[in-house]
């Protein structure tokens, strides 16, 4: 990774330290970024601090709940196993945690899209009453009486202030650099190792691009957009999705399209983690869509709800999703707990 030198500052021992510009490399096989970094250029020191942050409990009420908590590493920094969050006081949500991966390429935030700026959406779990619980004041007032942290947003940003501006910023350094895109598929479209596909895989994908690819679009996997997949509803939930940040009532029931990559390790499936295997999931979309005013009409086609699939098809298509997992990814010390 090439570096470029941002900034030198003073310690109280008169010690410089040195913060370098870090480089973002975008895969050639990925759109274009959406994240600023003209107003937020990653760097050494800014990463360190956010990585200190996202893994520190000290940010949700009860000193326990970091962002770590529910976005484990080897699990593409989801909560392998939870059918939802588990947060403070062992208080339980309503919607299982995404993973996070590629965020500097996505336009929107959180299974309903209640933010659309990457810098804003650590707000959310924050200050969720069932998750980490806490209000941003005391965050801040938490960190800004901490020694390490304020030597490390010294080092980090030029005011050196420990303000609610850095702090999300630091976050956002962090979770910039988490790029997954060196699984067998990436490797095999970039041409690069020698990387060839076996027969199914070949066929998987082959399944995958005439039957799933107008959802899951680009080598992100995702079209960023929200949309009603049929799932039959939870009463005692209830949850509208993007109604709730809308409030739009042809938005009822729609929920972000989620990205396939490391979808081999991010079990269990959907926003409300009901399925807990690719080949639940396969057989839903083969014949448990329901209908309702706001199904994507993409599931609604030839007379038929959902998307007609065989299980020498299924079988293919979960061939095909297990070249999705980048364990270059899940197994980087970059972004590994200390």
């Amino acid at each position: 990774m090439s570096t470029l030198l941002l900034a030198c500052s003073k310690d109280d021992g008169g010690y410089v330290s040195v913060n370098k510009k870090l480089t973002l490399e975008i895969p050639a096989n990925f759109p274009t970024i959406e994240y600023e970094l003209e107003s937020n250029p990653p760097t050494e020191k800014g990463f360190e601090l956010g990585k200190k942050l996202f893994y520190d409990g000290n940010l949700s009420a009860n000193g326990f709940i970091s962002c770590g908590f529910c976005h484990e590493q080897r699990f593409a920094f989801t909560h392998h196993g939870h059918q939802f969050s588990h947060g403070i006081n062992d208080l339980e949500g309503t919607r299982n945690a995404p993973p996070i991966q590629n965020a500097a390429f996505m336009k929107q935030f959180t299974w309903d899209g209640a933010t659309s700026h990457l810098d804003l959406f650590p707000i959310i779990p924050i200050t969720n009453e069932v998750e980490m619980g806490e209000t941003i004041t005391n965050v801040m007032a938490k960190l800004q009486e901490n020694k390490e942290y304020q030597k490390m947003f010294m080092e980090a940003f030029k005011n050196g202030e420990i303000n609610n501006e850095n702090f999300f910023k630091a976050l956002s350094q962090f979770m910039i650099m988490m790029v997954s895109s060196n699984s067998k598929y990436d490797k095999y479209v970039r041409g690069e190792d020698n990387v060839s596909f076996t027969e199914e895989e070949t066929y998987g994908n082959q399944i995958f691009q005439q039957k799933c690819a107008s959802c899951h679009k680009t080598d992100l996997f995702t079209d960023d957009a929200f949309r009603n997949n049929g799932l039959p509803i939870y009463p005692e939930i209830n949850d509208i999705g993007r109604a709730e940040v809308s409030g739009s009532a042809s938005d009822n029931y729609k929920f972000k399209v989620p990205s396939l990559r490391n979808v081999e390790k991010t079990a269990p499936y959907m926003h409300d983690g009901r399925f807990g295997s690719l080949k639940s999931v396969l057989d839903f979309y083969d014949s448990g869509v329901q209908d309702s005013e706001t199904l994507d009409p993409i599931l609604k086609q030839n007379n038929r709800l959902g998307i007609e699939l065989s299980e020498t098809e299924k079988q293919a298509l979960i061939t095909f999703l297990n070249t999705l997992t980048d364990n270059e990814y899940l197994n980087d010390e970059r972004f590994a707990e200390y």
